[in-house]
């Protein structure tokens, strides 16, 4: 388990996918928003920081029994910028922050447990970003110093600005996971992700190998002939 604090940006208005608040709706069997929570609670000891605003109160219900912390922003409709700024200011001390997007459903413990292999080990205190084919996705993983850096300049805050302009401050972790670069803003990418969710695919039988190392607790060799056999998304 990491040290990092996760913070998790679950504040907008979800004006694209019309009348339904896009974090509530459901992929399998669960809210969005939970599922990329879970995601980020799988790979710290921390508690989750969860920035609310749109709905608040509907948000905490689909979260009410997760290891988390709630953050008001009171200026969520003035753009997502308001909500890294809220979490990043609420957020303890830490040696690195998980900036992560309220809407990536498919997102797993092994993919973050990845990505923060690669910050700890290459990132040398840069921002490290995925970036799947060339495209830049989320979450991202901000050293302490970085994070210090952009709440001392609220005008130019955000990490768009940042890496725009010193693109050395930027570490990229190459990988092929589509779930790095895919969120849910309209109905027609709510249906792709319900699709995806629900195709076929199984897990490698030598999956348990390369994931292992990212479960609590050690598993019987049943349990990894279980695992193996159960239908995962994006694998």
């Amino acid at each position: 388990m990491s040290d990092a604090v996760a913070i998790v940006l679950a504040a907008g208005l979800s004006r694209r996918m019309g009348e339904s608040n896009k974090l509530l709706l459901h992929v399998g069997d669960e809210p969005v928003v939970r599922r990329v929570v879970k995601a980020c609670a799988g790979v710290t000891h921390r508690p989750v920081l969860v920035v609310t605003g749109h709905e608040s109160h509907a948000i905490r219900h689909a979260l009410q029994d997760l290891p988390v912390e709630f953050i008001q922003n009171p200026d969520f409709s003035q753009g997502q910028m308001t909500s890294v700024d809220a979490g990043l200011r609420a957020a303890p001390q830490a040696d690195s922050y998980i900036l992560a997007l309220g809407d990536q459903p498919h997102l797993r413990v092994d993919h973050l447990a990845l990505l923060l292999h690669s910050h700890k080990t290459e990132a040398k205190g840069r921002i490290t970003m995925p970036s799947v084919n060339g495209v830049r996705g989320n979450p991202i993983i901000i050293p302490a110093r970085i994070r210090a850096r952009m709440l001392a300049d609220p005008v130019n805050l955000g990490c768009r600005n940042l890496t725009r302009t010193q693109p050395e401050l930027v570490h990229s972790f190459h990988t092929s996971e589509s779930a790095f670069v895919t969120d849910i803003d309209t109905p027609h990418d709510l249906e792709a992700a319900r699709a995806q969710f629900n195709a076929p695919h199984k897990l490698p039988q030598t999956a348990y190998q390369r994931f292992k190392k990212f479960f609590h607790h050690p598993l019987s060799a049943e349990q990894a002939d279980v695992l193996a056999s159960v239908k995962f998304p994006c694998c």
